[in-house]
Order: structure tokens, then sequence, then C-alpha cells
């Protein structure tokens, strides 16, 4: 498989990034979403920043006032033995059957703009901020689909009642309008087809059950896409593969002569985060055609098997160019790789 890194990732780290208040830090710039609007590779990246000081016995954790979208700080003793504070990423309630009762970081999504796909220039502040009680805990992983010169961004939003999918629209990535939730809890990795298919819209889904099973790609349908129905499975873990133990769509889907092309990212039994491919069928999307039996892209180099989160390729977004996939990636919770492939090259390999 030709599929090429670039020489420079990772192309976008947390160094590169201004913090959005002089008390947080940025601890990690990743999982972009990707629109090609008026010549320049438009980025929108996950942002995750947290309080600089705290390393004095106690932990700061940024939250949202859901009813005034202002900030607050929740200040924890990390000698209260109510809490595990264990994991750098969440702080868990040890009597509580929940993940996590507060995350020690927030995100937001930047906006980042190029005109060569490589060097970025990113913007200072914020482009979509969380402001409600669904995203007080932050948002994040957003994905960009353009219908008809609107560009609709889904992402997760974090909150003490749970993961949820939001969606936002833009027509020229200045201003943006939330649209309000459209996947409940616990769903995440939604991407949205560009055109409508025998005239619904489709996305691609993740809802993870709390009971039993793996997590896997659902397909739903909409005719406004804010109401979503008919909801089924596309696609499920393969046991002994490298997608074994969860699977979660990755960039929106690309139409080519073969059907609908979406790269997604599947979890193996080690922890480690690749790339594959399903190819859907161009009438009739919840008709597999092929799937990748290897991985087209996994952590490998030093950049992707360290970091924050280590052993992580979760792809987000694509840009389509004179029949080459740009594919821009998260790389382990902390930073931006790109990839670079002939359509037809990735399309070969599914047979």
């Amino acid at each position: 498989m030709n599929i090429k890194r670039c020489k420079f990732n990772p192309i976008v780290t947390c160094k590169d990034v201004v913090p959005s208040s002089r008390d947080f830090e940025v601890i990690g710039a990743f999982n972009p979403g990707a629109a090609l609007y008026k010549g320049e590779i438009v980025l929108a990246m996950r942002v995750a920043e947290r309080f600089k000081d705290n390393n004095d016995g106690h932990i700061k954790i940024p939250v949202i006032d859901g009813q005034s979208a202002a900030l607050k700080t929740v200040d924890l003793d990390k000698e209260d033995d109510r809490y595990d504070f264990s994991d750098s990423r969440v702080i868990k309630e040890k009597d509580s059957c929940c993940d996590f009762v507060y995350l020690t970081s927030m995100s937001h999504v930047r906006l980042a703009r190029s005109t060569d796909g490589v060097n970025f220039k990113i913007e200072d502040k914020p482009f979509i901020f969380p402001e409600n009680r669904y995203e007080s805990f932050g948002i994040e992983d957003p994905r960009i689909t353009e219908i008809d010169g609107s560009y609709f961004i889904t992402y997760s939003s974090v909150s003490q009642y749970g993961i949820v999918t939001s969606l936002a629209v833009t027509s020229d990535f200045k201003d943006y309008k939330k649209l309000g939730n459209i996947f409940e809890t616990e769903n995440k990795d939604v991407v949205i087809f560009p055109e409508k298919i025998n005239g619904r819209y489709f996305a691609l889904n993740r809802p993870v059950s709390k009971s039993t099973g793996d997590p896997v790609i659902w397909i739903s349908e909409s005719y406004d896409l804010l109401h979503w129905g008919n909801h089924r499975i596309l696609a499920c873990t393969r046991k002994g593969h490298w997608d074994s133990e969860k699977i979660g769509a990755g960039i929106p889907p690309v139409k080519t002569d073969r059907g609908w092309l979406e790269l997604y990212h599947g979890v193996d039994d080690q922890g480690h985060y690749s790339m594959g491919a399903l190819l859907l069928d161009v009438n009739c999307p919840s008709r597999i055609i092929a799937r990748s039996e290897k991985p087209l892209l996994d952590p490998r180099m030093d950049y992707e098997t360290g970091g924050f989160f280590s052993n992580v390729v979760f792809p987000c977004g694509a840009v389509k160019k004179h029949e080459k996939l740009y594919i821009y990636y998260g790389i382990s919770d902390n930073s931006i790789g790109l990839a670079a492939a002939a359509l037809e090259d990735i399309l070969s390999t599914l047979g």
C-alpha cells in the first residue's frame, strides 16, 4: 500500500497553539476535521487545555456552567479518598459505576488554515467553545461534511450527563450556528455523508452499550440532519484482526466510482488504534462491498508510539485533490499527522 506519511509529521503540536486563557496550558491539538474552502485546507482541531498550576496537593478542573456559560473552577484535594486520581486524564469516584466524574482538561474546537496542506496558520482564539450543560466538560473530535456550500460540523459534547453528539453549521468558517444534539448518550464518531441518497441523509455513528457487546459502527438516516432514525449495525469488530476490540467511523465518506470510501479506526487486543477502510454501496450505504484485512496506517513511527495516549492513529478528516486523498489524523491524543495516497491505491487494497 503506497500511503505516505508527511516527512514533517507531526504537522501540528500543542506547542503551536496559543492557550485560550492565561490560566491554561495546551496539552493537545489533535483529531481534526478537514475541509477545502476557497482554495485553503481548513482544519477544525480539538484543542485540550488544563489549568497550569496543579502542583500544590490540589487539582483544579475547568467546568462550564450550563446556565450562564461561564467558566468555573472545581478544586479537589488530592488526598480526598472519595476520588481516584490515578489516571491523569480523568477523575473517578471510587464508589461510582461511572467511568469518570470529571475530566482534568477541557477541549474546544480551534481552526487552522493552509494553502499547501502542510504548513498551517492556527487561529489564536477558539472557533467553537463549550457553552451549555451538555458541553460542560468540553467538546471533542470534530468532523466536517460539506453539503451544498454549508459545512456541517459534528462533535462530541461531554458533561455529567454523558457523551452526546452535537451539530453546528458554518458557511464561512467565521461564524457558526449550533443546531443542537443529534445523537444521545453514549454516541460518538458521527460522520455525515456529503449528499442525500434516495432522498435521505445518512450518518455513521458509534453507540456504546454499557451492558454487553463491543463498540461498533452503526448507520442511521434523516430527512433534515437533525432527527435520525432507522438505526442499524453496519460493521462489527473482528476477533483476531487489527480491529478486534472496537471500531468507529473516521472521515466523512468519500464518493468514488466504486462506492463510498470510509476510513475508520479499529483497536486491537493491545489497545493500538489503526486505520482501515470500508467500501459501501453507492446507492445503499448500509451494504458493505469490501473491508480492509490489514491496516492502511498503524502506529509505528516514534511520534505515534509515544505521546499522551500512546499507539494511536485516529483519522478524522480528509481532503480530496486531483484524485489523491490527504488524510489528517490524530496522533496519540497529542498532535496531528498527515498521510497521503492516491485514491485508486486505497481502493486497490479492497479487491
